[in-house]
């Protein structure tokens, strides 16, 4: 697997311990513990990777093995090899065939939908009316 043009790429024989952050695309395929902040970028995490960390990020495909829970602004993507513990908070959630997920899912609404700054006025619902006929008769024995 090739990581993305333009992606910085922590191989596999790198281990890091702490939080790692930064402003742009990011791919992992070696061992990371602690934070993984990446705010406004992408984060992938690779084949190889062992990645025990909290991650907060914009969109995560994930092709490895992540304990931790998952923040994401966009979409998280769990391919078929991934194996994942932990909850996931996310706009979009995409599942291959034969992906391990454990943990909490929660979908929140897209941060576009704009919420309304004064509620609208809603006219009083009327009490229903009793029906003059029936809606089904039954026959008489």
């Amino acid at each position: 697997m090739k990581p993305a043009e333009g992606s910085t790429v922590i191989g596999k024989s790198v281990i890091i311990r702490g939080e790692l952050s930064g402003n742009e695309d990011l791919f992992i395929d070696g061992d990371v513990e602690g934070t993984v902040t990446l705010q406004e970028s992408s984060l992938t995490i690779g084949p190889n990777a062992r990645v025990r960390a909290d991650v907060t990020v914009r969109d995560v495909i994930v092709f490895g093995h992540l304990t931790g829970n998952v923040k994401a602004t966009g979409r998280v993507d769990l391919r078929q090899s991934a194996l994942v513990k932990g909850d996931i908070l996310a706009g979009r959630l995409s599942i291959e065939e034969s992906a391990v997920l454990t943990g909490r899912v929660e979908l929140k609404a897209s941060s576009e939908v704009p919420k309304p700054s004064a509620p609208a006025a809603t006219a009083p619902i009327p009490a229903p009316a009793e029906a003059a006929t029936p809606l089904f008769t039954q026959p008489k024995a």
